[in-house]
């Protein structure tokens, strides 16, 4: 199997993604990212339902250990044939451990936080995306910002596992739900702007921003609900 972006999306021509005015190489990759996403947000979908079916446990903290194993996998074999079979073993991972956080907030406030959250995850996504493609705007200069948002977001989680403090953890989940929807919109950009060539990478990236989209949003909206 070829992992070349090229041929990758040359089965990829009718995904739904407007191209209009790209260079074609640009244009393939941006293709193949968003086929290979749509496929493993529907596997990621998958797994967590049969973590459902299940009655699987809340994973905290161990959830990282697989994670980082799976990412660094990925990375490290993202220009061959492997390099799939990882991105499918990461988002499954993920999709698995998302279950039982939905079925914990399905017991706790029902599912209309659940739907409140998985609408406007859609919806950010898309607004996003189109805008970056739409004006096409590079937004290279907010890396280093980013980087450093996310890993201080993450440490901050991180030690609130320990501090258990509401106002916190409800400050950290608007501050990833800002930071994701803001990398979205930059691996957007890095792509029809030549900074990121690999379609394997930037799936991931776009995945994972989703996925803390919706965990992030999913607590905004549950605390809210919570009676």
């Amino acid at each position: 199997m070829n992992t070349n972006p090229d041929k990758y999306s040359s089965a990829t021509t009718n995904a739904g993604i407007s191209t209009d005015g790209l260079d074609p190489a640009v244009a393939k990759v941006l293709r193949s990212t968003y086929t290979l996403l749509g496929a493993t947000l529907t596997f990621s979908a998958v797994m967590a339902g049969i973590s459902m079916a299940m009655n699987a446990p809340y994973f905290g903290l161990w959830t990282l250990l697989p994670y980082f194993i799976c990412l660094w996998m990925v990375e490290k074999n993202k220009n061959n044939a492997s390099g799939l079979a990882w991105v499918f073993a990461l988002t499954g991972w993920m999709g698995f451990t998302l279950g039982p956080i939905i079925s914990m907030y399905l017991a706790a406030v029902g599912s209309g936080p659940i739907m409140m959250a998985l609408g406007s995850t859609a919806l950010v996504f898309f607004a996003a995306s189109a805008y970056v493609l739409t004006t096409r705007k590079n937004l290279n200069f907010m890396t280093g910002f980013l980087m450093t948002g996310i890993l201080v977001a993450f440490a901050a989680g991180i030690a609130n596992v320990f501090l258990q403090i509401p106002a916190l953890a409800i400050t950290v989940s608007s501050v990833f739900a800002f930071l994701s929807a803001a990398i979205i919109m930059w691996q957007t950009s890095a792509i029809i702007h030549g900074g990121e060539r690999n379609y394997i990478s930037a799936t991931v990236t776009l995945f994972v921003m989703i996925y803390n989209l919706f965990v992030s949003l999913l607590q905004i909206f549950g605390v809210m609900s919570d009676d």
